[in-house]
């Protein structure tokens, strides 16, 4: 198992700064997730900051992209995965 340490980030959120602490894998599918979206990262990462509950952004950033993961896979039908 490959161990990614944190990388902190800066971001600006509704015009203010702040900063996300995350390893590079989930970093990568936030931005390839806003890219899908058609939206800049920033506009993304507020989307997902407005919905959060209870959690800090960081952990929200990552319940985002193993959401994304989950949705993937359910839309993979069970035969193409038995295959892979």
């Amino acid at each position: 198992m490959t161990n990614y340490p944190n990388i902190k980030r800066s971001i600006a959120l509704d015009g203010h700064k702040t900063s996300v602490s995350l390893e590079e894998p989930f970093w990568i599918e936030v931005q390839r997730m806003a890219k899908v979206a058609g939206l800049p990262i920033s506009e993304f990462v507020e989307g997902i900051d407005a919905a959060r509950k209870d959690v800090n952004l960081s952990s929200a950033l990552r319940q985002a992209v193993l959401a994304d993961l989950q949705a993937t896979i359910k839309a993979v039908p069970p035969m193409q995965q038995a295959a892979e």
